[in-house]
């Protein structure tokens, strides 16, 4: 009885202890998760087919331009250090807003595509040609991702492996949840798929106005972060055209204040933005 108890014992605390042991699968998962957030990030900023090397080169290549302008003005290591880096997280700033940018105006389209989608159907056209025609008749935003579709199903005669590619392409939740749609009436039918679509596009129209009232009325807390984090930083600018002040940062306690005040303005910054933030829809279906 004791050597059960004490093997259950043992089969327990190895349980419980297993997470720490064998992290890797857990730590691919995240790492895979990662890599296809920054994949849709630059597929919705239209950098799609702009390699990784060449993104982290060009950040890399801001960072040492930034870092040596700031040395040559101020000669100071610490803002050539924080210059350095912010040359560095330009590159995924401006690719992360060019990619909201884009997400927020493909939010508007979206029912106008469903509803060409369902004028197709109506018609009497087949689920591959109604997505194809969408390359000449759907919004501009996204006729160059369905000329995509088209071209590469007249190829295949493939419509999963296309959609597939499709998704990829738009990398967007709501092209996700319309091509899934598609996808379900082609493999199992159904009559039901024009009224479905139907129902999608109206509860698309109700979330876009909603969320643009909203990001209106947000709107000055995000003007408010910005301004609040460049404010202190222009000063510094300007202050330091005086040959004291440069002498008076290039110390230690001129390092000290410059490194917590990066630190302060970037949780600042971020808790302003959480603040404003609308929640964003998952990609559940890629």
């Amino acid at each position: 009885m004791s050597l059960v108890l004490g093997a259950l014992l043992g089969l327990g605390l190895l349980l419980v202890v297993s997470p720490v042991l064998w992290p890797a699968r857990r730590s691919e998962t995240r790492a895979s998760l990662a890599t296809g957030r920054i994949r849709d990030e630059l597929a919705l900023a239209g950098l799609a087919r702009v390699p990784m090397g060449v993104i982290i080169a060009i950040a890399a290549f801001l960072g040492i331009v930034a870092g040596a302008l700031a040395q040559a003005v101020f000669a100071i290591p610490v803002v050539t250090f924080v210059a350095a880096v912010l040359g560095v997280v330009l590159v995924p700033i401006v690719v992360r807003a060019r990619a909201t940018r884009r997400r927020a105006a493909n939010r508007a389209v979206w029912p106008d595509v469903v509803d060409h989608l369902v004028a197709s159907v109506r018609a009497g056209m087949s689920l591959p040609d109604s997505v194809g025609a969408l390359a000449e008749l759907g919004p501009a935003a996204t006729r160059s991702a369905f000329a995509s579709f088209e071209a590469e199903y007249r190829r295949t005669g493939n419509f999963s492996t296309c959609l597939d590619a499709l998704k990829g392409a738009l990398a967007d939740p709501v092209a996700d949840r319309i091509l899934e749609t598609l996808r379900m009436a082609r493999e199992v039918g159904g009559s039901d798929v024009t009224a479905v679509l139907r129902g999608l596009s109206g509860y698309l129209r109700e979330d876009a106005a909603l969320r643009a009232e909203v990001t209106a009325r947000q709107s000055w807390i995000r003007n408010a972060a910005r301004l609040g984090v460049a404010a202190p930083w222009l000063l510094l600018l300007v202050i330091a055209s005086r040959h004291e002040t440069i002498v008076a940062y290039d110390s230690p306690a001129g390092t000290a204040l410059i490194i917590a005040g990066v630190v302060v303005s970037v949780i600042a910054y971020q808790a302003m933005v959480a603040l404003g933030r609308l929640p964003e829809e998952r990609r559940w279906f890629h």
